[in-house]
Parts: structure tokens; sequence; C-alpha cells
């Protein structure tokens, strides 16, 4: 049986790239779009982010709406905001809990985000507690600071959660 060498197998994924743009400019692909939608332009199977600071957003809203548990091998990967949005307590005691559970999961998985205002809306039948919600939006203000790579400030990021 003849030897095969794996330096001669495939193509580069920098020459594919370059083949795909017709300026033969270099497209760096930095992670999936979620929601998941088909990949168009040489992106692969799904729709991909070519801006760092959009798949740094879209990586905080996931980590935010993320439950303990969800994430296989990350056990305590998210927020877990799901639960507390359940639980029947006061307004304050919910931004007080939320507050924690984003700025603790913020800190462990994604330092280089600085968490600066955080806000709710609650969309309830109710207006004096939120035992009846049915949406809460959290609004979330933050800086993004990694030296020499980004630097954007007051960025906002909406995340609408409701209870099933």
């Amino acid at each position: 049986m003849p030897e095969i060498n794996f330096k001669s197998v495939g193509v580069k994924r920098a020459t594919t790239l370059a083949q795909n743009n017709s300026n033969s400019e270099t497209i760096i692909y930095y992670g999936v779009k979620t929601p998941l939608e088909n990949g168009a332009n040489g992106e692969g199977l799904f729709a991909m982010h070519t801006v760092l600071i959009d798949q740094i957003v879209d990586n905080l809203k996931n980590l935010i709406c993320t439950n303990h548990g969800e994430r296989l091998g990350y056990f305590d990967l998210g927020a877990n905001l799901k639960p507390l949005l359940a639980e029947k307590s006061s307004r304050n005691d919910f931004d007080e809990e939320a507050t924690t559970r984003i700025k603790t999961a913020v800190t462990k998985y994604m330092p280089y985000v600085e968490l600066t205002t955080y806000e709710t809306l609650f969309d309830p039948i109710n207006r004096d507690d939120i035992s009846h919600v049915e949406r809460v939006r959290i609004r979330i203000k933050f800086n993004i600071s990694v030296p020499q790579v980004i630097n954007v400030t007051d960025k906002i990021l909406d995340v609408w959660m409701q209870v099933d």
C-alpha cells in the first residue's frame, strides 16, 4: 500500500477564502451567528460573523440567556435568569439577584466585558409585583476593552425573556 503524505491532502482555508473573494481580501470569520441561519457567499453551512464586536455581542446575549445545565460540560455557564423570572418575588428582588447573576457569569466567562448599567422593563398583568410577568426586557450597557484589538464604549444589549 502506498504511503500518503498528509501535507498534500486538501486545500488550505486561506487559499479557499482568497478564491471566493473577488478582490482577494481575506475574510475573517469570528463565529456562528445566532439564531442559526443558512450560510451564503462561502461562509459554510451557517451564517458567520465577520465583525468582532458583533460576535462579542452575540456571545454576551447567549451567555445571559443560557441557564445552568444547558451547556454540556459547563454546568454553570450562563446567568440562569429563567428560574429567577419564574419565581414569585418583587421587582427589586429580581433586579438585585439578576444583576448579581449576570455579573458573575460575565466576570467568569467574558472578563473583557465591563458592565456599566442595568435596566429592566416588565410587561406584567399586575403592575405591583412580577408574579404574573409575561415578558421582561433586560437592557445592559457595557464597554469592551482588549488592548490593541478592540475598544468599544457604551454598547447596549437588549434581551427579552418570557415565562413559558
